[in-house]
């Protein structure tokens, strides 16, 4: 765990420069609008240790799978958000030395990641080895206004000398990905242009065709002693034209007292958005659009667009800086990746931060960041994410059919793009089948929250009935048993393959099966005509198939220790020699990176929440004593080496009264990234885990659920806290929820009424008032 980064309530400070840090911050002060994003890589040249990373949504690459053998039904590629081009280079040249931070002397080194307003600043003095001594200081962001254009001000002011600089502004797209599995390049470019201040690139992928256009113009201007020189360019730059990249040089004096300007506008126009012949034209005209507002005019409707954001999604606590910090971060990063305004994009695990897990969509957003989204913002933002899974509904009866399954059966992929199944690992692509459970989890999410209920009608039951279809064919009668099985899986622990009736697995089967029988209920006394009209196109035999499926439910098999009490995680788990995490040796940890696969598939330790992320799910569905044994079980086995795994404890450990687990786990997710707890952040932050942070507040701090169509809470105080706040969307209503050592304080700031249940008490709020309720006696 490291521990170099400043407490601040609004503010990721790093403070002096240790190149052994600086992938881990490139990580963490990364930037994105939704649209693009980008790590925290240095403007000017950096020969040191770094991973550099631009990124346009929605555009990738199938990667060749890397596999040592091959195996009917694996898929042929690995999709992979692509490194883009790099906008934000600006060369920089000091008389005749290159400024770069891994060659000269640099002090007063200090980056700030502002989050109330949405920029990067960083500032540095560097002493090059003639001596000769600057001040720095470069913002930039990626506008949230104007979304496919970032902004840079990168100011050189001499300490001790008169002299020159000569800027390079460049655009960059003969880059690679880190992770390319054959160290292929995979952009060609389709044409360039650089004239007077503004340069042009346009690159095309290869195999998946997407184009986008890169421009930038650039303008200096020169401040003495406060008063301002006019903005302008010098027209003598100079085009650098090479395959894949293009660059302007310009000079300028560097003068003491004076500090030098340069401005650089930049825009990245996708093909997804725009025709590729247009491609360009859109690109100057963005370039037009932001040049003309200038930085100052950007930064101030950034900073504006992000005070919007926060009124809508912030926490505030009080008396736990580091809390403060942590939860504002993971809001930040969620909100700045994905904006719910495209049906086509999704959440990668690592959004705009990094490489790794290919950029795809995992079951992450259906199980963690559907909650966010829902309490935070608009409906819609949540319905495109479902949207976008009906969208591949087809792709996902693909997958299906390659792996021998028919009549419409539907599995959803482990990871994708396009909604093409494309992880290259066995035990995860054909085991992990429990994703196809949390999208039909979302989907009943998603209704419960908002009251859509027309969401059914429109999408959600085809996609329902392609998912019931899919568990009642991946089950089998057991003689022995004499009761549905499903063999050959791997649950939400991936430190189990292969292994035999997963609880959670089949738990959530059967619970698909029965919604998706309730959902059909709902359309045909809703929307006969829907309703007939799906029948049809799916060839779907009402009677035939719920009658299949309400048998598997009656007759299922689920794992129970009754001694225990407990739900078993998958047949035989209690053949394993139980030890507790707690009694491993700390050299021992993470397991992942220090015990052999074999060791850790035999062991009792579990990476994640595996039965207890089901009892999450349906906690309303079980008695809290049923929920305390099996906490009481799994959570002592719990390495919690999956970013996932601390939120759903945290959540847990609240509804169980254990206040202080809570708090734990609540701290170990909010600050993973800020801390680098498993020594990881360098490849990216953990996004979709990001969310979870924000569900240990408000789903096991302040206990709120969805119970009977009414929001439901019972709220506690972190003994570390003074008091925390947020505000939640449901429905039609705004709440303001206020938490300290009284009690509760729910305001209304809807237009209607608003009726909610605390600790098991109905209270009806009228609009723009406010009801308080105390803790209960035996609190």
């Amino acid at each position: 765990m490291k521990n170099y980064i400043i407490a601040d309530e609004w503010n990721i400070i790093e403070e002096g420069f240790d190149p052994h840090l600086n992938k881990v911050s490139e990580s963490i002060f990364s930037l994105g609008n939704g649209r693009m994003g980008q790590r925290a890589n240095f403007e000017e040249t950096y020969t040191g240790e770094t991973l550099p990373g631009n990124y346009v949504a929605g555009v990738y690459y199938p990667d060749k799978t890397r596999v040592g053998w091959w195996k009917n039904g694996y898929p042929e590629y690995f999709a992979k958000v692509l490194n883009a081009a790099n906008w934000i280079g600006i060369g920089v040249i000091i008389g005749d030395e290159e400024l770069d931070l891994n060659t000269c002397k640099v002090t007063d080194f200090k980056r700030v990641l502002n989050m109330h307003d949405g920029y990067l600043e960083r500032s540095f003095t560097a002493e090059l080895k003639s001596g000769k001594q600057v001040q720095v200081t470069a913002k930039r962001f990626c506008s949230i206004v104007d979304e496919e254009a970032g902004a840079i001000s990168y100011s050189i002011a001499p300490i001790n000398f008169d002299g020159e600089v000569t800027f390079t502004p460049f655009i960059d797209g003969d880059v690679s990905n880190a992770d390319s599995n054959y160290d292929e390049k995979f952009w060609d470019e389709v044409a360039q242009e650089a004239e007077g201040n503004e340069s042009y690139l346009t690159l095309r992928t290869k195999k998946t065709g997407f184009e986008v256009c890169t421009g930038s113009l650039f303008t200096i201007s020169r401040t003495t002693e406060g008063a301002k020189v006019p903005t302008y360019y010098y027209g003598n730059a100079q085009n650098i034209s090479k395959e894949k990249y293009v660059a302007l040089v310009t000079k300028a004096p560097l003068l003491k007292g004076e500090t030098t300007t340069i401005y650089k506008y930049a825009a990245n126009v996708s093909s997804q958005n725009h025709k590729p012949e247009e491609l360009v034209a859109a690109c100057k005209n963005v370039i037009a659009m932001v040049s003309a507002k200038g930085f100052d005019t950007m930064l101030a409707e950034q900073a504006a667009a992000w005070h919007a954001k926060w009124e809508e999604s912030d926490i505030v606590i009080e008396g736990d800086v580091k809390a403060q910090q942590g939860i504002r971060f993971n809001i930040f990063q969620l909100s700045q990746t994905y904006t719910g305004k495209d049906d086509r994009l999704n959440i990668g695990p690592k959004g705009f931060t990094g490489e790794k897990y290919g950029g795809s969509t995992y079951w992450d957003t259906e199980a963690y960041c559907v909650p966010f989204y829902l309490g935070t913002a608009a409906p819609e933002v949540t319905r495109n994410l479902l949207i976008y899974r009906h969208k591949q509904l087809g792709k996902a009866i693909e997958n299906a059919a390659k792996l021998g399954f028919k009549d419409g059966a539907a599995l959803y992929p482990m990871v994708t793009m396009n909604g093409e199944e494309c992880h290259n690992e066995w035990e995860i692509t054909f085991e992990e089948i429990h994703r196809n459970g949390a999208i039909a989890y979302a989907i009943f999410n998603y209704i419960r929250y908002t009251g859509d209920q027309n969401y059914l009608n429109e999408y959600g039951l085809e996609v329902l009935i392609g998912i019931a279809r899919f568990w009642k064919q991946r089950v089998n009668w057991s003689n022995q048993k004499k009761q549905y099985v499903m063999l050959g899986v791997t649950g939400p622990n991936e430190y189990e393959n292969n292994i035999n009736n997963n609880w959670y697995t089949s738990m959530l089967a059967t619970w698909c099966m029965e919604y998706t029988m309730e959902a059909i209920e709902h359309v045909k006394q809703t929307d006969a005509a829907r309703f007939n009209a799906l029948i049809k196109q799916l060839s779907f035999n009402e009677a035939e198939e719920t009658r299949q499926w309400q048998h598997i439910i009656t007759n299922m098999y689920l794992g129970e220790d009754k001694e225990l009490g407990i739900f078993l995680q998958q047949d035989n788990f209690l053949d394993k020699e139980i030890i507790r995490v707690k009694d491993l040796p700390a050299a021992d940890r993470p397991l992942n990176q220090k015990w052999s696969w074999d060791r850790i598939l035999r062991s009792c330790f579990i990476k994640q929440a595996d039965v207890l992320q089901g009892l999450y799910f349906f906690s309303d569905k079980y008695d809290e004593e049923t929920l305390r044994r099996n906490y009481n079980f799994y959570e002592p086995l719990t390495v919690h080496e999956s970013s996932l795994s601390p939120c759903i404890h945290a959540i847990l450990a609240s509804r169980l009264g254990l206040e202080q687990d809570a708090y734990n786990f609540y701290l170990r997710t909010s600050r993973l990234d800020l801390d680098d707890y498993n020594n990881d952040t360098e490849d990216g932050c953990h996004i979709t885990s990001m969310a979870g942070t924000w569900m240990s507040v408000v789903e096991g701090f302040a206990g709120m659920h969805v119970q009977n169509d009414t929001l439901s809470f019972r709220p506690f105080l972190p003994e570390q806290w003074i008091s925390y706040s947020f505000n939640i969307r449901f429905r039609e209503s705004m709440i303001k929820i206020k938490v300290d050592r009284g009690g509760g304080a729910f305001s209304n700031f809807s237009a209607v009424p608003v009726t909610i249940s605390v600790f098991g008490h109905a209270y009806t709020i009228a609009p723009s008032a406010s009801q308080t309720v105390k803790y209960p006696d035996n609190k």
